[in-house]
């Protein structure tokens, strides 16, 4: 484990901006159709990029994290994330279902193995896919580790980090929540989040995903809140989070850090990055995964949140994927 407080300070060295060479639609069932897009070097060592939320989709900044001449970049919006369609749509969105949809279009790709890159909820997903295909996967660079165990739910929308924000965030995340139902709000919220009426439901998805946004980072600038006001993307995000997190991941409570699962994939090289103040994936859960998987290099920076654009995070983790570009 190892903290660098100068080093963290540094500016991030983040690749220049690239456009995509190839950009598709992926049907992956009657429903379901992914975006896809493909950067960097066409022969070069593949990688994908997992997005957090569950329904944040990607950015073009994600690029941003790899060496384009080294490496073959691979996004995609998952399941009723970004681009892919139908938007916000909870039906066949599971955990499991996404897993198969990374092998699709690993497949559609023609990739054989992958290096596999995830933050915050792409890191749950990076962990449940390497444990179910642990042969098609290279390495792994996760950040912000969250295995939507219960009590990791509990700390960040119940009971944990309203301690830490208490004033404005906090009281606009219960305020559309009446008092009697506060006591289980993720459930409380899922009525609201599907309710009929869309002004409900919207200004449910606008308030629950306010708070994940405005406790992202050590030092939040309220003028980089703005987009949770898109009607579409806070619909998304919020739904689908919501979604994922009212049905425990679709797995059982603790699984991905099950002795039996970590096993399966103990072979494959894994550098984490883990905010210490990170109040949304708190360090404790990266802690765990460090003990039950000692083999790590587990990255904890001093100064960072959750957000994988805080100069200390976004710095290592571009060292970290530059550390495997050749493997």
């Amino acid at each position: 484990m190892s903290q660098n407080l100068e080093g963290s300070r540094r500016a991030p060295k983040m690749y220049p901006p690239i456009e995509p060479y190839e950009t598709g639609k992926l049907k992956v069932s009657d429903l379901h159709t992914l975006y896809y897009e493909v950067s960097g070097n066409p022969k070069g060592n593949p990688v994908v990029f997992l997005h957090g939320g569950p329904g944040n989709g990607t950015d073009a900044k994600d690029r941003a994290y790899f060496n384009p001449e080294k490496y073959k970049i691979v996004l995609f919006d998952q399941r009723g994330s970004g681009k892919s369609t139908p938007t916000a749509s909870l039906e066949e969105n599971t955990t499991w279902d996404l897993v198969k949809d990374m092998e699709k279009l690993r497949e559609q790709l023609k990739i054989d193995k992958w290096n596999v890159f995830g933050g915050s909820w792409g890191s749950t997903l990076a962990l449940a896919y390497s444990e179910s295909h642990p042969d098609r996967v290279k390495s792994l660079v996760l950040r912000g580790i969250f295995t939507l165990r219960k009590s990791e739910l509990r700390f960040f929308y119940q009971e944990g980090t309203s301690h830490l924000f208490p004033d404005a965030w906090w009281e606009e995340y219960i305020a559309p929540i009446p008092e009697p139902e506060r006591q289980d709000m993720v459930t409380a919220y899922h009525a609201q989040l599907n309710s009929a009426d869309e002004e409900v439901s919207l200004r449910a998805a606008k308030a629950w995903s306010k708070w994940e946004m405005a406790t992202s980072k050590l030092y939040v600038d309220p003028a980089q809140l703005a987009h949770v006001e898109d009607d579409k993307w806070a619909t998304a995000f919020a739904k689908i989070e919501n979604h994922y997190f009212v049905n425990d991941g679709f797995m059982r409570d603790g699984q991905l850090l099950e002795k039996q699962e970590i096993d399966k994939i103990r072979h494959i090289p894994c550098i984490v990055v883990q905010g210490r103040y990170d109040v949304v994936c708190p360090a404790t859960t990266a802690y765990d995964l460090k003990k039950v998987w000692p083999e790590i290099t587990l990255h904890i920076v001093p100064d960072a949140g959750h957000s994988a654009r805080e100069p200390g995070t976004s710095k290592l983790l571009v060292e970290a994927a530059d550390k495997f570009a050749d493997l």
